[in-house]
């Protein structure tokens, strides 16, 4: 018998399992911390506190939870929140905090200066990817503009998943998927670094290439001696956490979407080909000859958890999202003519406007808090849709939705966006998410599981079957137009500030 660890850093909370062959869970752990807003529209975490240390806490307790000799641990995989930005010097000691993923818009200046310089469709055409709050590399451009001195000192410009795969080998790697998102220093056609498009970054501070399950490296005695794996577990390159979330669920062919119910919700179609759309993300899959399309909103979760901290203040915390749940229930489809724009942090795909505003709109005096959080799932739910008709429009709609992560547990929301976009969603029996799937991509790396074998490990466990209500077939178009109405006003609002 022998067992693999995953490892996932989310935007509020890391996870962890160990896993014996075959797919059983031996030891779940987890622990929080806290995403750094130091001005609006900024998003941090501390490398070495959030990253590391999360790492270290749940490694340790991994193990001692489930009493399993280190050296039976066969392989280690990690990912992470991606995709970010963290400056390292030459002794691979963080310069500062880590910068979040789109969520995080400091760069949009440098956005406007790269796309003016370079070109939008040159950068399009080559990288992939149009520049948006999720590229890196406008953040790159930022961090040497505004921290010359600390630029200076840089010896890696590292994202959150290859820090850690740094602290447990030694090696500076990135995999193919994560950095495609470092626009415009990545060629898509070559799957290569390039630096023929902008000068602002040397060769010598990205990362060496690699594919999420080639092994990375070993643990170093160092790192064993922090986490309490045994030196030499081997350890893959890793990946974003979206995309071992993916894994996790038995995302592998053409045509298979995953979408995942987290602080944002975040969406992965698998293509046979490359999907050439602005408004979408691009990246090569995990494995060699794939392709990835992704699409993401800026606020999901976390909106819902916004809600309840700010409306909910009376309920008991572990048991307020239960209660909401059943008010919003209570409430019609349409939550009773209220529209919510979901756009309290700017917004990404399909809209990708930094500027865009949340929104209550069609409030009157008999509406209650049901009727607002009811308002806010189907917001959420409305703005997955607007992602779902891009996929169509670009000329490739899902063959089967499989749905993960901790929001598949709110009914309500699930079945608006089941209700709202028209498509079934598959919930598996395990939705541990980004953790499990890392497990199964150290075991697919060491030769210890097969690619198909997560039907086995993760079999489907339901169906949400869309249901049709002719309140949403009004509704969402009003929802469509309300932003192309507002969104002026919305970008007024930001002068003011």
């Amino acid at each position: 018998m022998g067992y693999t660890l995953g490892v996932d850093i989310g935007t509020f909370e890391s996870k962890g399992v160990l896993v014996a062959d075959g797919g059983r869970i031996i030891a779940q752990a987890a622990r929080a911390h806290e995403m750094i807003v130091p001005r609006p529209g900024w998003a941090e975490h501390r490398a070495e506190e959030d990253w590391w240390g999360d790492f270290v806490f749940i490694t340790r307790k991994l193990i001692a939870d489930s009493g399993v000799d280190p050296a039976e641990i066969k392989a280690v995989a990690t990912s992470a929140i991606g995709p970010c930005m963290l400056p390292v010097d030459a002794d691979g000691a963080p310069l500062s905090n880590g910068v979040l993923y789109g969520v995080d818009t400091r760069a949009a200046r440098e956005i406007d200066d790269l796309n003016a310089e370079i070109g939008e469709d040159v950068i399009l055409a080559r990288c992939g990817n149009a520049l948006t709050s999720q590229s890196v590399g406008p953040k790159i451009l930022w961090f040497k503009r505004n921290h010359p001195e600390l630029w200076d000192k840089t010896g890696k410009i590292l994202t959150s998943t290859s820090y850690l795969t740094y602290r447990l080998t030694g090696d500076y790697v990135i995999d193919h998927y994560t950095a495609a998102n470092f626009s415009p220093l990545y060629d898509i056609a070559k799957q290569d670094w390039c630096f023929d498009l902008a000068s602002f970054c040397p060769p010598d501070r990205l990362p060496r290439l690699m594919w999420s399950t080639e092994i990375a490296g070993h643990v170093s005695d160092d790192a064993a001696h922090d986490t309490g794996l045994a030196a030499g577990t081997p350890v893959t390159c890793g990946t974003i956490d979206a995309a071992a979330e993916a894994v996790s669920v038995g995302v592998r062919q053409a045509g298979d979407m995953m979408m995942m119910y987290g602080s944002t919700i975040f969406i992965i179609l698998l293509s046979d080909r490359r999907l050439s759309d602005a408004r979408l993300w691009h990246a090569p899959w995990l494995f060699p000859g794939e392709h990835a399309a992704m699409a993401g909103l800026a606020t999901s979760g976390t909106l819902t958890h916004w809600f309840r901290d700010r409306f909910a203040r009376e309920l008991a915390r572990d048991g307020a999202f239960g209660v909401l749940a059943r008010e919003a229930e209570a409430s019609p489809p349409g939550a009773r003519g209220l529209i919510c724009l979901p756009y309290f942090s700017g917004e990404r795909t399909p809209i990708h406007d930094t500027q865009a505003k949340g929104t209550f709109f069609g409030l009157d005096l008999t509406h209650d808090r049901g009727d607002m959080y009811r308002a806010v799932l189907e917001g959420i739910a409305s703005a997955t849709r607007h992602i779902a008709d891009t996929y169509a429009e670009a000329g490739q709609r899902p063959a089967r939705v499989l749905a993960v992560g901790g929001g598949t547990k709110n009914r309500p929301w699930l079945q608006a966006t089941s209700d709202l976009s028209g498509l079934d969603q598959i919930v598996c029996e395990t939705t541990t998410g980004a953790s499990y799937g890392d497990a199964f991509l150290a075991a697919f790396a060491v030769g210890r599981a097969a690619r198909d074998d997560m039907t086995i490990w993760n079999p489907a466990a339901e169906t949400i079957h869309a249901a049709h209500h002719a309140a949403y077939e009004r509704q969402y178009p009003l929802f469509l137009k309300l932003y192309q109405q507002t969104k002026d006003i919305m970008a007024e609002l930001d002068t003011g500030k």
